[in-house]
């Protein structure tokens, strides 16, 4: 244990001082400018003191970086590492050392944002680019998207897919036995609230008789068998039914491909090109689709458009297929990615290329036969005649013996009904495959086996058509090469590293090295997510911990980790009150009440749960109509499931009616959803769980600092007040047993992305209460410290009564467009300029910015922020002034590259130096973006959605 500090010191000199940007000296200069006496006097301006919390936050004395990373050393050792061969779509894989340093432990990877602006997001957005083309090729089909979050929440989204797609019009949806059973274990969670019918069984004999708007097949099925789908397809594409593959991408180097057996749709998981199993996540699950269903495609979509010099570029393709777009009509709650992971997954294949990974898979499936060979000479044969890298074995009453001595050679293996599944791996050795013979009972020489094994591939279902044969996919086998590649691709972007990124709603803060250490430690990164809980005893801890912490911030009684990302929180915590009403008998309450300025995972969520959606509007304040709310709470009282409330709301405001809200919600039978997005302004100065709120997602990725990664990953887990706790995601591994809880599962595995859980859990351990509680102070202090600023040049569009903002403001440019002709996408382009990512722009307001600079941001960025803003500002004055055009200006121009630096002729109203380098910013240091303004429009009529074959390059070069 540490020795002890005064909370005065910790704040002073521990992490929370290298946390949180401002300097105690800065504080007080900024506290003048926005006239309060202190920090605490601040916070009471700002809250309603009906919500605050009367006591501190308890967790425990804060550790300094150095204490925190033994005390992680120690909570690793709890956990052993054993040889995990139990499959189930879940891995062991050598993630190339080179990608480690560099994309996953490299903070210009890790902290970069959604690249909704495409400009200073070329690299990753390259890299995205690079996977869906990796996923196409594999699978044989026309479109992927850019990754979805798990393989079972991929299954989820086909199967909801295929019924708004299929001509068949019929509510039951057909699922092979041979599916992994936590992929089931969702599909039944996403199908019960929207009255889907699920029909499991062998797609052989029972898909003919079953009629269903779609089937899921498992390619190569759980037990390891390997069957042809193609008869199963054409009885299905008879029905009118769309045919979706569940497939191992590495198994697809070697098999026929879904496109080619005549798939509509193919899911499945990356996990296995490089990524580490983590003991269940992140990993990028991947879904590519026919042409004919790329509108109805869910998740990111990567394509390739032009900018205003007509040079190629990516940006965000079909964004209109999005929620917060189509909000209760969505079809889809998700707004992320897991970008971090996919990008890992497609440099995994940039390095070894279509004849790397055919030899990869090629090994295992050599040593699986020989495993299957020794078997055989123990008397043990397979059940699978045909298999990729899984066997299954009858063992009867011997299970319990052969599972013994497995453990004593330290293999875990997939224990079934008197059955053993042995799944192989990039990982797997001779002497793996020959401690496995000897767990069975035979002391077997591999060399001596190998000449007996036999090729068990389906002959029909070989692979003949080719893949990444594109020119990225054979141009980096050197590490020399590949490093520079993926350096290229970084220095086009800008992330968190190079400035700040003052998005609102998103809290883009600082993701402390010391936090992302243990992420990478074997420890940590290569456990199997259902290995035996013992071998765990270290994440449990840390599970038991974080939830025990989560809970006293948020006054809530019981958490759950498994949602893993913050729509994925938003959808439990909506079952959780569809469950909790069913289990009173009042299932016929279905009514969710939503402001109009929600997010759009929101409605989507609530629809998804099975709600119906009613809008409450908000005053000209921004805040919820009060009066409005409670008269759509009464009429619709026998119906009322819930309200979904953001706190502080989506305008950036503590509302002071938030307790009455409650109540009323309340007063009608309903539950109330708190939305955490905004849970960043309230850790340890108000509790949701105690102010009347009965469940909220946390946005981990926010509040507390697991790093967007470029658009993912994320978690979201839910806090929930005590009878709502049996309705919390279960999973088959926690309760063991195939049963699903009243919650359902929600996730793949039972702890979500556990690995990133270590960055949450490690930056409350240094934090402790009374640093997170000054975080959240000095969060409130930056945001009103820009109001101060910025209001004068940019009205602030909402204020307290008090004329304070939360943690985030939105500033109001709108009148420019009356007087100056100017967009906020033109103030978004030309910050650019001063090397700063734009605010979040035209949310919940359109044609606004709102702003978060978070408590990790200097006063110095934060004022280099404000210049800019208000170098702009004078900028649309000499348009005003009639200096210049709106056209002819540098705004409508912006960004500038060095296309622009370089022109001969200069032919602008304004002069080069102006244009490219503008006030407040240096030569030295200049930030420049790759390519120009991009063409959206043309983006989304040309699609391009992946690399051509380097045949069409030699086509076109003839």
């Amino acid at each position: 244990m540490p020795a002890h500090r005064s909370q005065s010191e910790d704040i002073a000199t521990g992490f929370a001082r290298r946390h949180i940007g401002p300097s105690p000296q800065d504080i007080k200069g900024m506290l003048r400018v926005v006239g309060a006496d202190s920090l605490e006097a601040l916070v009471d301006q700002t809250l309603p003191a009906a919500i605050r919390q009367p006591t501190p936050l308890h967790l425990g004395q804060p550790l300094t970086e150095t204490e925190a990373l033994a005390h992680m050393a120690d909570l690793a050792s709890r956990n052993e590492v054993f040889t995990s061969l139990i499959g189930q779509g879940y891995s062991g894989t050598i993630l190339p050392a080179v990608i480690q340093r560099n994309i996953l432990e490299n903070p210009a990877w890790y902290t970069a944002y959604t690249p909704y602006q495409p400009e200073i997001s070329q690299g990753r957005l390259e890299a995205l680019f690079n996977y869906q083309t990796m996923i196409c090729d594999l699978t044989g089909l026309d479109v992927a998207n850019a990754s979805l979050l798990d393989e079972a929440t991929a299954a989820a989204e086909a199967m909801a897919l295929a019924e708004r797609s299929a001509h068949k019009k019929t509510k039951a949806f057909f699922v092979d036995r041979e599916v992994h059973p936590q992929t089931l274990a969702v599909l039944r969670t996403r199908a019960e609230p929207l009255g889907w019918t699920l029909i499991v069984g062998d797609p052989v004999h029972d898909l003919q008789k079953a009629d269903v708007f779609g089937a899921l097949i498992q390619y190569p099925g759980s037990s390891g068998a390997v069957r042809d789908p193609r008869p199963m397809i054409a009885a299905l594409r008879a029905k009118g039914g769309l045919a979706i593959i569940a497939a191992d991408l590495l198994a697809l180097t070697l098999l026929a491909s879904p496109g080619d057996l005549g798939a509509d749709i193919a899911i499945g998981s990356a996990q296995r090109f490089g990524v580490p199993m983590g003991y269940g996540g992140p990993h990028a699950a991947f879904m590519a689709v026919r042409d004919s269903l790329k509108r109805a495609l869910p998740g990111r979509l990567v394509g390739q458009s032009i900018d205003v010099h007509g040079q190629p570029a990516y940006r965000l393709a079909l964004q209109t297929r999005e929620q917060h777009i189509r909000r209760e009509k969505a079809t889809s709650n998700i707004c992320t990615a897991q970008v971090l992971l996919a990008v890992i997954a497609a440099m995994y294949a940039v390095y070894h290329g279509p004849d790397g990974l055919s030899e990869i898979a090629r090994r295992v499936h050599r040593r699986t036969a020989v495993l299957a060979a020794g078997l055989r000479k123990l008397g043990l044969p397979p059940h699978n005649e045909s298999f990729f890298d899984t066997l299954t074995v009858e063992v009867g009453a011997r299970q319990s013996e052969i599972v013994a001595r497995a453990l004593a050679e330290r293999i875990n293996l997939r224990i079934g009904d008197g059955t053993l599944g042995i799944a192989l791996d990039e990982t797997t050795t001779p002497a793996t495959v020959e401690a496995v013979w000897r767990a069975f009972g035979g002391a077997l020489n591999y060399r001596e086996v190998e000449p007996e094994m036999r090729d068990t591939l389906h002959p029909a279902l070989k692979r003949t058509s080719s893949f990444l044969t594109q020119e990225v996919f054979q141009a980096y086998r050197s590490e020399t090469e590949l490093l520079r590649y993926m350096r290229k691709l970084s220095d086009r972007d800008l992330a968190l590293d190079r400035a700040m990124i003052p998005l609102g709603s998103c809290t883009m803060k600082l993701n402390a090295t010391t936090e992302m250490m243990p992420l990478t430690w074997p420890a940590f990164a290569s456990l199997h997510p259902f290995a035996p809980r013992e071998q765990a005893a270290g994440y449990h801890a840390l599970f038991a911990k974080l939830e025990e912490w989560l809970a006293d911030i948020t006054g809530y009684d019981a958490v759950s980790l498994q949602p893993n990302s913050g729509a994925q929180g938003e959808y439990a915590g909506m079952l959780a009150i569809r469950h909790y009403h069913a289990a009173r008998g009042e299932a016929h309450r279905k009514v969710c009440l939503i402001p109009s300025s929600a997010h759009g995972t929101n409605p989507a969520s609530a629809s998804m749960a099975g709600m119906d959606v009613v809008v409450v509007a908000c005053n000209n304040r921004g805040d919820v109509d009060v009066e409005d709310l409670r008269a759509k709470a009464e009429q619709h009282s026998a119906d009322l499931a819930a309200v979904m409330i953001t706190y502080p709301s989506t305008h950036g405001v503590f509302e002071e009616h938030i307790r009455e809200i409650c109540d009323i919600v309340h007063g009608h039978g309903g539950q109330v959803y708190l939305d955490g997005a905004n849970l960043n302004a309230q850790v340890g100065l108000a509790r949701p769980g105690e102010y009347g709120a009965d469940v909220s997602h946390l946005n981990l990725h926010k509040t507390f600092c697991i790093p967007h990664g470029g658009g993912g990953p994320g978690m979201g887990p839910i806090g929930v007040r005590a009878h709502l706790k049996p309705y919390l995601p279960g999973h088959l591994v926690l309760d063991g047993t195939d049963e699903q809880r009243h919650g359902g599962a929600v996730a793949a595995a039972p702890f979500g992305s556990a690995s990133i859980l270590t960055i949450s859990y490690i930056y409350i351990l240094m934090m402790g209460g009374e640093g997170l509680r000054r975080a959240t102070e000095v969060a409130i202090l930056n945001a009103n410290y820009i109001a101060a600023k910025l209001d004068p040049h940019f009205p602030v569009l909402y204020r307290n009564e008090r004329g304070r903002v939360a943690h985030e403001c939105i500033v109001d440019p709108r009148a420019l467009k009356n007087s100056a002709g100017v967009t906020v996408d033109d103030i978004a382009k030309r910050l650019i300029d001063y090397g700063f990512h734009a605010p979040t722009m035209s949310f919940p307001v359109p044609g606004t910015l709102m702003i978060e600079p978070t408590e990790s941001e200097s006063k110095a960025e934060i004022d280099r922020f404000c210049d800019a803003m208000i170098a702009i500002r004078h900028e649309i004055a000499e348009i005003e002034t009639g200096r210049w055009s709106v056209e002819a200006s540098p705004l409508r121009h912006a960004p500038h590259t060095v296309h622009d630096i370089a022109e001969e002729v200069w032919k602008r109203a304004y002069t080069r130096h102006e244009g490219c380098f503008p006030a407040g910013t240096t030569r030295t240091d200049k930030y420049w973006c790759p390519v120009g303004r991009i063409d959206n429009v043309y983006g989304d009529r040309n699609l391009v959605c992946s690399c051509p074959p380097i045949e069409d390059y030699a086509l076109a070069a003839e």
